[in-house]
């Protein structure tokens, strides 16, 4: 989900998606998703050897987001998901399922770190998106709680 789409974003952290690209070109692999196949499920926790955590870029197409059997949202062309359970080794905190046939890249957690030794600046950048990313859907869901609490 693109933070810049929620309200109260932080301009100093935009986010560019020409540097997300070049990120995932440099080690990821595209992959082609068909309509309704599921890419990870919630709660899904990487196996050594058997489930590698990955994240994703979205080239084409339009997956969505599903958490305790509901809709929570939609990711678009240019938009990054699964960084989460890759930074944190977490399970996955939704299930996410390509709404039309959708074209991704996908980069494994060792082939993350590989581009951040690699090129320190880049990683740098995209660190700092992830964290703006998780920020803004922390606050989201704060303020999501206020409004159910009254």
């Amino acid at each position: 989900m693109n933070p810049q789409a929620q309200p109260g974003f932080a301009a100093a952290a935009t986010y560019d998606p020409a540097v997300a690209l070049e990120f995932f070109k440099s080690a990821g692999k595209p992959a082609a998703i068909g309509e309704g196949e599921k890419i990870f499920a919630e709660n899904e926790r990487a196996i050594p050897l058997v489930r590698r955590n990955k994240m994703y870029l979205l080239l084409k197409g339009e997956v969505g987001l599903v958490s305790g059997g509901r809709s929570i949202g939609r990711v678009r062309p240019g938009e990054i998901f699964g960084e989460m359970a890759l930074i944190s080794h977490a399970p996955r905190s939704a299930t996410i399922q390509a709404e039309v046939a959708s074209i991704l890249y996908v980069l494994s957690a060792h082939q993350f770190e590989i581009i951040r030794n690699e090129n320190p600046a880049l990683g740098q950048k995209l660190l700092t998106y992830f964290v703006t990313v998780m920020a803004e859907r922390l606050t989201f869901a704060n303020r999501t709680i206020a409004v159910l609490r009254r």
